[in-house]
């Protein structure tokens, strides 16, 4: 992978992204001020550190496209059994994404709130809500998110979509969600990565 490849990354290396990540010991040992993101993430995926790709990833996509993969990757979870909440988190935040206005930034809020933020959809909704605007509940106030809390709700969303089907499916999910995020990365939009 050549960071060519990558054009939704706009960092020219892995340390810029890196500022308010949590990554792991092993993950931090093979960062360097000259590794490129592309690169760094491919060392993250040869050595299976899928927890700090997701991590890595998801704080160097734009909101927009990491909220996306975290759409996606709720979505995969999504069957006839899952709750009502959860099909509207994800269809909430995939509004935003297709239309990021502030209304529908905001109905976002509300569809998380609904999954009490214990489902994938619900931390999808949630990175679609933290992506920019006003967070304050006080009218008359303004208070905007974070920069990094969009990607930290990403991040809550792959994790649990990689989790939820039993762990002996984790590898594999991590696997398709970090492929299905590459692709986001490299200008592609996901889906046809499975």
């Amino acid at each position: 992978m050549s960071e060519k490849n990558l054009v939704k990354i706009k960092h020219p290396t892995a340390v810029s992204v890196c500022s308010g990540l949590e990554l792991e010991g092993e993950a931090l040992q093979l960062l360097t001020d000259a590794t490129t993101p592309a690169d760094y993430l491919s060392q993250l995926i040869e050595k299976e550190l899928y927890p700090d790709a997701v991590r890595f990833l998801a704080g160097a996509l734009p909101k927009r496209e990491a909220t996306w993969w975290a759409c996606l990757s709720a979505r995969k979870g999504l069957n006839e059994n899952s709750p009502a909440t959860d099909t509207q988190a994800v269809q909430l935040a995939e509004a935003w994404v297709y239309k990021p206005t502030d209304e529908n930034r905001t109905k976002a809020l509300a569809a998380a709130e609904a999954t009490r933020l214990k489902t994938a959809a619900g931390w999808a909704a949630m990175a679609a809500f933290w992506s920019g605007g006003n967070i304050s509940p006080v009218e008359g106030t303004v208070v905007p998110p974070a920069d990094e809390l969009s990607g930290k709700a990403v991040v809550g969303a792959v994790m649990l979509a990689a989790v939820q089907n039993g762990p002996e499916h984790v590898k594999g999910n991590y696997q398709c969600f970090l492929k299905q995020g590459l692709d986001i990365a490299a200008g592609g939009d996901g889906r046809s990565v499975q």
